[in-house]
């Protein structure tokens, strides 16, 4: 990626933490050149076998993450704005509204599965709380803004496939499930899929964690046994509203993130980068790295496609972390139950891009399991992240 001028963001950024302004330049600066001279970022390669390039594997097990550049293309991104663009004309005109401006009903109110989550602008509303099994240890900063902004501000759409058609193709993305399958096996399973919302000047912070809760004391831990997050970003992201990693932490097990704040003697990291990439770029992140992004003070809007993926063997007869999926513990029908958004992903992107070779996901293959996108299959997504398969 070319090196984009940041400079604009960083000194906005930097204006609202007062005596602070000039740590939080350094760092941004600091943690903007490290993260460009890693060398974990280029374009989606297999071999000839369909293996994932060894170089990509390598720098993913190492740092914790990887940028695909250029993955998704101009059409389906103008496709997920527009797609996006409506979605957000149908929310409930405040927490708690049943309508949205319009005055019609608004998105997912008739919904017994999670959706939109919304925030106080330029807060942390997860840090140092009990949500998420108490993940998010430390509170960062909150800061002020400005005074035209709204008292509260749209922050996660969970279940994001059953209102987006753009993003439910984007989540068939044929390369994109093949490394999925390099990395957790062609049995591979979903996890959850959601959308987060980062509007300039008002955009909400997530503290520092590590997602995952099921392995950090269990004899089968490994670098992956926590799945993954693929973040396609529709407008790219910056220091300012991206998310900031520290590499290699993915393979240390459960950190102790107040010492880590505690040792860096702020609530900025040391040895963290952030991850910034362009327009249509896919991250691949490792769910075990510590990882969190900062209120978005910046210019720039970053919206989020997010998608997750689990190896089969950590999810199968495994109890579930209580967080997303009310099933106790996991069997082969609760996952083909969640996995068939995959089968409509793929055939709604076959039918989107007929010069396109679909992606032949193994489990279907071997059941003979078809998935046909419909306007009666959308229907039946109603509710699908019910079943979110949480570890």
């Amino acid at each position: 990626m070319s090196r984009f001028d940041f400079s604009k963001s960083i000194e906005a950024c930097a204006s609202y933490y007062g005596d602070e302004a000039p740590a939080v330049k350094s760092y941004m600066y600091g943690g903007l050149e490290a993260a460009l001279d890693l060398p974990n970022r280029g374009s989606i390669r297999f071999n000839d076998d369909g293996s994932l390039h060894q170089d990509i594997i390598d720098a993913y097990s190492k740092y914790g993450f990887y940028v695909f550049e250029d993955v998704i293309g101009t059409q389906e991104l103008a496709d997920i704005e527009e797609d996006i663009a409506d979605m957000r004309s149908r929310f409930p005109t405040h927490p708690g509204s049943e309508v949205d401006s319009k005055g019609r009903p608004a998105i997912g109110i008739d919904s017994k599965a999670p959706g939109l989550n919304w925030s106080k602008p330029l807060s942390d509303p997860l840090g140092g709380s009990e949500l998420a099994n108490g993940r998010h240890q430390v509170k960062l900063k909150e800061l002020d803004a400005a005074d035209d902004a709204p008292e509260a501000t749209p922050f996660i759409l969970l279940g994001s496939l059953r209102f987006s058609d753009a993003a439910l193709r984007t989540y068939g993305h044929p390369e994109l499930l093949k490394v999925a399958a390099c990395v957790n096996g062609e049995d591979f399973t979903p996890f959850n899929e959601s959308l987060f919302i980062k509007d300039a000047g008002v955009g909400a912070a997530v503290s520092w964690h590590q997602d995952g809760d099921t392995y950090w004391d269990h004899p089968d831990f490994d670098e992956n046994v926590h799945g993954f997050n693929f973040m396609v970003q529709l407008y790219g992201s910056t220091p300012v509203n991206g998310v900031w990693v520290v590499p290699g932490t993915h393979k240390l097990g459960k950190m102790d993130i107040k010492k880590m704040v505690a040792e860096s003697g702020s609530e900025r990291l040391k040895d963290a980068v952030p991850i910034v990439c362009a327009p249509g770029d896919a991250i691949i992140c490792n769910r075990q790295l510590v990882h969190g992004s900062f209120a978005n003070t910046g210019f720039e809007p970053r919206l989020t496609v997010n998608f997750g993926f689990h190896k089969r063997s950590s999810v199968l007869d495994v109890e579930g972390a209580g967080i997303h999926c009310p099933v106790a513990v996991y069997d082969q029908d609760v996952i083909k139950e969640r996995s068939k958004v995959i089968g409509y992903a793929i055939d709604a992107r076959r039918k989107k891009y007929p010069g396109e070779q679909p992606y032949d996901y193994k489990p279907f293959a071997e059941s003979g399991d078809k998935y046909v996108w419909s306007p009666k299959a959308k229907a039946s997504l109603k509710d699908y992240n019910i079943f979110d398969l949480s570890i």
